[in-house]
């Protein structure tokens, strides 16, 4: 009688079976996939590191959660000159209330040094911290650095939980993520997700831009708090979302961990961050342009303006030069010359590869500091 009633069911029903191609019990994949949504974890030993054999994040969100903290900043509002005039004062009132923002950062030493995004303290009077345990206290600015949205804290605490730093240069798309902060000034909250993608730039959110991409869910004061891999370990610093809400959408941007670093040494040792200079103004190279300058299939950047007696002028770069490579390093972006020459130290000489019609040209520019700019502007 089963097997009857199978066959009946198979030849009038089959879509109660599974379509073709799809197993048994295929129909209720989508509710449970709303279950299974965190990456799968490998099936041998532990959860990608957890130590739990389970596919639970619960070790990597033990672990680092408590470096993560809540940063909360305020600062007076511009007071209207009218404001003690009596004539003035029913319309405009007294006194104007303080502005609050609230944002994330991290712990990334015991002796109380925190990243966070520049954008999270800029222009602030007062910067209170609240970490996990209940500790509340008033932090300094070590110094910012607003060409990677980037600023270092100091908090005068003992015994904090520092978190373990990892290198986003490991990180492969695919990867899983988590993302800890303060979303709407909710409290601590951790998110789920993968890599989505790596170096993404041309955001227009900095000056220096190589973001992780990762659909785990980041939202508003969430901003500076930690990206973290399944051990727990920091890969970078929460600082934008793609959104046409407000809300997350699942498209989040992180500073890698690795640049994050680079940026807080140097502001801990110099109080500025060293940057190469050169005095350029660089254009995307398109493949008309590149039949129009007779330089082939090379790739590279287009220079279109040259700073006088700046660095390259010296050096004899002249505006239709392609740039191909910056101290042996090949670029064929904007924002790989901008990062190339952003790497060279101040002060010592370097070498640039320049297409100028079909002869290539090894020009000796001598490097100069960076000073800041606006982060809309893209001359390098």
């Amino acid at each position: 009688m089963g097997m009857a009633l199978l066959f009946v069911v198979a030849t009038l029903k089959p879509q109660w079976l599974g379509g073709p191609g799809q197993p048994f019990g295929a129909v209720v994949a989508d509710v449970v996939s709303l279950r299974t949504a965190a990456p799968a974890m490998p099936a041998s030993g532990a959860a990608a590191g957890t130590g739990t054999g389970t596919g639970s994040f619960a070790d990597a969100a033990r672990v680092a959660a408590p470096a993560v903290v809540s940063v909360v900043t305020s600062k007076a509002r511009r007071r209207n000159p009218h404001g003690d005039d009596p004539g003035f004062g029913f319309y405009y009132g007294q006194r104007e209330p303080e502005q609050q923002g609230v944002g994330s950062g991290v712990i990334v030493s015991p002796e109380g040094v925190l990243l966070t995004n520049n954008h999270v303290v800029e222009d602030a009077g007062e910067i209170d911290v609240q970490l996990s345990d209940g500790r509340e206290v008033r932090a300094q600015v070590v110094g910012t650095d607003p060409e990677t949205d980037l600023a270092v804290l100091r908090i005068p605490l003992d015994k904090l939980p520092a978190i373990t730093v990892g290198r986003s240069q490991d990180l492969r798309i695919g990867d899983p993520l988590l993302a800890i902060g303060n979303p709407f000034n909710v409290g601590q909250t951790v998110t789920a997700g993968i890599v989505s993608a790596l170096g993404r730039n041309g955001l227009g959110l900095s000056v220096f831009e190589s973001f992780i991409q990762t659909d785990a869910a980041i939202n508003p004061g969430n901003s500076g708090g930690a990206l973290v891999n399944a051990q727990g370990h920091l890969v970078g610093i929460n600082t934008a979302i793609y959104s046409r809400s407000g809300g997350s959408q699942g498209i989040g941007f992180a500073i890698p961990s690795d640049l994050a670093m680079q940026v807080m040494h140097s502001l801990l040792k110099t109080g500025v961050v060293q940057r190469g200079w050169i005095g350029v103004e660089p254009s995307a190279l398109t493949p008309e342009i590149a039949e129009s300058l007779r330089i082939g299939n090379r790739q590279g950047v287009l220079i279109t303006g040259v700073l006088q007696d700046g660095p390259a002028s010296k050096g004899g770069v002249r505006p239709g030069d392609v740039v191909v490579a910056v101290a042996g390093q090949p670029v064929a972006s904007v924002a790989q010359l901008l990062n190339a020459v952003s790497a060279l130290t101040p002060g010592k000489p370097a070498t640039l590869a320049v297409m100028r019609g079909s002869k290539e040209l090894a020009l000796t520019l001598d490097i100069v500091q960076r000073q800041r700019a606006p982060a809309a502007r893209r001359r390098e």
